[in-house]
Order: structure tokens, then C-alpha cells, then sequence
């Protein structure tokens, strides 16, 4: 690792340490030329992800699209901001866990309500909404009456 302040090529690592819930390692660096020390953080690099939008146009994947859906279904919900981020990292682990290079958004969006189904009936309702593009009050009963049929 080169050294950000002199540009010597030689450091040490002096600690390491998990960062981002374990998801990154945290490397704590000293250059061996001129003492100063630095931050490093080591990710696991993953396969480039094509969502395949429902008019079929391809784009790569935004994890802030998930959060922002999830974050609009759960506004003014009792859902803390732990519970928004555990489901999200949990429908992006899933995701990669695929190991596809190119996922349709229908099966992210049916990731996304499986979670808040658990998590929050009227989130649930709210993303299914409009994922779904209910176009009637019928369509929408007929949501509801499955979550109380369950």
C-alpha cells in the first residue's frame, strides 16, 4: 500500500479491525518512511449487478432505491432505522447470494414485501401498492384481503 502522504511504497498494517457490521476490514497503516499514519478499508469486491427494469431496459443495481421504497412503504411507522437497514441488507444478501449477473426487479420488489410483510402489515400494503400499480380500490381490497385472511 502506497502512503498517502509520501508516496513510499513501504507500510506496515499496525491493527485491523471489522467495520461496517462486518461487511469491511478497517486497516490502521503507518508508512515506514515517513511515520505518518493511515486508514484503509479492505471490501470484498462483487460481480457488477443488471437489474432488469419491467420495460426490460437494463440498469445497474442502487441499493438507495431499495432504501428509499422501503423508507417511504415504513414512514411514519413504528420501524426503527435498525429494522429499515436489516431489511435491506437482508434483501441485498439474498440478491447476491443468487450469484446472477442480472435479476428482474420483480423478483427484488417480492423480496422487498416478503420482509415487510413480516415486519409491518401497513408497509406491506403501502409498497404493494404501488409496486403493484393497483389501479383500483378493488385491486387494493383484494391485497387486503389476503394479509387478513393470513
Amino acid at each position: 500500500m502506497r502512503c498517502p502522504y509520501c508516496g513510499h511504497e513501504n507500510t506496515r498494517v499496525i491493527d485491523s479491525r471489522p467495520a461496517e457490521e462486518n461487511n469491511s476490514i478497517r486497516r490502521r497503516r503507518v508508512c515506514d518512511e515517513c511515520n505518518k499514519r493511515f486508514t484503509t478499508y479492505e471490501k470484498v469486491e462483487t460481480i457488477p449487478l443488471i437489474i432488469i427494469k419491467k420495460d426490460n431496459n437494463r440498469e445497474s443495481y442502487n441499493r438507495e432505491k431499495i432504501e428509499n421504497g422501503v423508507m417511504k412503504a415504513c414512514h411514519k411507522r413504528p420501524i426503527s432505522a435498525d429494522q429499515l437497514t436489516r431489511i435491506v441488507d437482508e434483501v441485498e444478501t439474498e440478491i447476491y447470494a443468487r450469484e446472477e449477473k442480472e435479476i428482474p426487479s420483480s423478483v427484488i420488489g417480492e423480496l422487498i414485501m416478503d420482509k415487510l410483510k413480516d415486519t409491518d402489515t401497513v408497509a406491506y400494503v403501502r409498497f404493494a401498492s404501488v409496486y403493484r400499480e393497483f389501479k383500483d380500490i378493488n385491486t387494493f381490497m383484494d391485497e387486503l384481503k389476503k394479509v387478513l385472511d393470513k
